[in-house]
């Protein structure tokens, strides 16, 4: 997939975590962690680059590197409705239909995965990422949450059914892990955010499920690699680590 001015990358970031305060900004090897982010969606190289900051300071940190942030409301419920609103203040002619949500937590996301995710939109309403469960502890832990999808096809992706934090499904069939990586179309976009949280989803405690009730169509592509997700203080040292042995590897 090549750069298009159809395609359009939102990172959404605030400040305010439960488990690492100030997250965005916590440094990685002399620069703030949604600099690193927003550097690895550049690297993709599929368009426009924005981060979606709930505070003035993410703002600036990625002007200060010359990239490309917009001020949203600091309360919004979601990182969905964050990228939302973002997209209403810099595109509310609706150039862009093709839209990419990163979050802001993966300093050390592999660009080609944001590519991958892209070509499996297709005619879809959404496209989103999973990695296969080589770990047997990963199957009943309710943090990772476990993607159901349906059986191959010609296709190199498959659809999604359903979204868990228990072990499913049951059985010998493989387990997959989701990787929180979505690609939406305009359209679906829009119809998502007018929805009202699903009982699902608020059963789970997964935004995607509101989408799946409501009839979208949700591919997945399968990834070979599952990026570090920062959460706490021990995935900064991972994140740190990782980066330093990918510069060393140049």
């Amino acid at each position: 997939m090549n750069a298009s001015s159809d395609t359009i990358i939102l990172i959404p970031a605030r400040l305010a975590a439960t488990r690492l305060p100030n997250k965005p900004l916590a440094d990685l090897h002399g620069e703030p962690m949604i600099v690193h982010v927003w550097r690895r969606a550049m690297e993709a190289r599929l368009g426009r680059v924005v981060v979606a900051a709930g505070d003035r300071e993410i703002v600036e940190a990625i002007e200060a590197v010359g990239g490309e942030a917009v001020l949203t409301p600091a309360d919004l419920a979601s990182g969905t409705d964050r990228i939302y609103a973002a997209l209403q203040l810099i595109d509310p002619e609706g150039s862009h239909q093709m839209i990419v949500n990163v979050q802001g937590d993966l300093p050390t996301l592999d660009p080609r995965l944001i590519r991958q995710a892209c070509d499996a939109l297709g005619e879809a309403d959404m496209s989103t990422l999973v990695a296969e469960i080589s770990e047997p502890s990963e199957c009943d832990n309710p943090n990772v949450v476990k993607a159901v999808l349906a059986a191959p096809g010609s296709s190199p992706y498959r659809r999604a059914l359903y979204f868990s934090r228990a072990n499913v499904p049951t059985g010998s069939a493989p387990r997959y892990h989701h990787i929180g990586l979505y690609v939406y179309s305009r359209a679906a976009l829009d119809r998502f955010v007018a929805l009202s949280p699903s009982p699902l989803e608020k059963s789970e405690k997964l935004e995607q499920l509101r989408a799946l009730e409501d009839g979208f169509v949700i591919h997945a592509a399968i990834a070979d690699t599952v990026p570090l997700g920062v959460d706490a203080a021990e995935d900064l040292e991972k994140a740190r680590e990782m980066l330093a042995s990918s510069s060393r590897g140049l």
